[in-house]
């Protein structure tokens, strides 16, 4: 079974307006209610894809039942803890004129230390061959050392454990042999305290270090650059072409996407083409990607191998 972890979901508020001025009412012309969280987008994204999954978490209030409320609607089991306080809301606005795009990201609630308690109680009764994605930033009273007692768990439970996550503590998880991990260009680099704008040949390299601590695949996701995907091999892909809508979601359209491929024996250069064409077409949206348009997006889409 397929677990989703999201430890500080969100209701995303997305708003399409023509214009945005300071100080003045800006009529919008449409907006979308969306429930959120890295790993609740996963969840959505397998579901799409015809892959069981369950959606975990920490959250609360009537935020938190609306999230689950909408997963359950789609099929999704969940499996929310309430660790107290409101679970945030967030707000994504596309200015139509301009093309800009604005993200208004709250902190989220501060999480009961009895509610951690009872989450890693909860992991340590997943099941051998089980798959746990852990995805987002954590909610406050979350310390980032979290991530490695959950690497400690999956491995004494014997679960494949796949992390997206900005915290640096990812590296003190790495002995633990997560299956897969997806950082960005931009977190990658931050962890070897390095600018943002590496290059691919020093990402793939960092790809390597990240093999050598003990990760057994990289996916490193570089926006509008596409991916690079560090494995047996190293591949890399492009992004193809779309007007962007709404970002948000789309890195965990292509880690979902992946993970699905990876789930059907899909070979890692054409998982990473659909991977990368499902992430632009989200992209190209207001909420998540339905798929209709992978087949174009995806004759777009060119991954070569790096390491020949």
């Amino acid at each position: 079974m397929i677990n989703t972890l999201t430890l500080n979901p969100a209701i995303d508020l997305f708003i399409n307006t023509p214009q945005m001025e300071a100080g003045r009412v800006n009529r919008t012309t449409d907006s979308d209610v969306q429930a959120n969280g890295k790993g609740v987008n996963v969840s959505f994204i397998l579901q799409r894809l015809g892959i069981a999954n369950t959606a975990l978490g920490i959250g609360g209030g009537f935020t938190l039942a609306y999230i689950t409320q909408q997963l359950q609607a789609a099929g999704i089991p969940t499996d929310f803890i309430d660790g107290g306080g409101i679970t945030r809301i967030n707000v994504f606005t596309h200015v139509q004129t301009s093309g800009q795009e604005y993200k208004l990201v709250n902190p989220g609630p501060e999480v009961a230390p009895e509610a951690v308690v009872q989450l890693l109680e909860k992991l340590r009764q997943l099941n051998k061959g089980d798959q746990l994605i852990v995805s987002g930033s954590f909610a406050r009273g979350v310390a980032p050392q979290l991530v490695v007692i959950i690497a400690q768990i999956a491995a004494e439970r014997g679960v494949d454990l796949i992390l997206d996550t900005s915290y640096h503590d990812v590296l003190d998880a790495l002995p633990y042999h997560p299956l897969l991990i997806k950082p960005n260009n931009a977190e990658l680099a931050s962890w070897y305290d390095l600018p943002a704008d590496i290059g691919a040949n020093r990402l793939v390299a960092l790809g390597r270090d990240l093999q050598q601590r003990g990760a057994q695949n990289i996916l490193i996701s570089r926006g509008n650059d596409g991916a690079i995907f560090v494995g047996k091999h190293v591949y890399s892909g492009n992004a193809p072409d779309v007007a962007v809508l709404n970002t948000a979601g789309a890195g965990d359209t292509m880690l979902a996407t992946f993970v699905a491929g990876m789930a059907r024996g899909k070979d890692d250069a054409t998982n990473l083409q659909y991977a990368l064409a499902a992430g632009s077409d989200t992209a190209s949206k207001p909420w998540i990607t339905d798929f209709n348009n992978l087949d174009r997006l995806v004759a777009n889409t060119h991954v070569i191998q790096l390491d020949q």
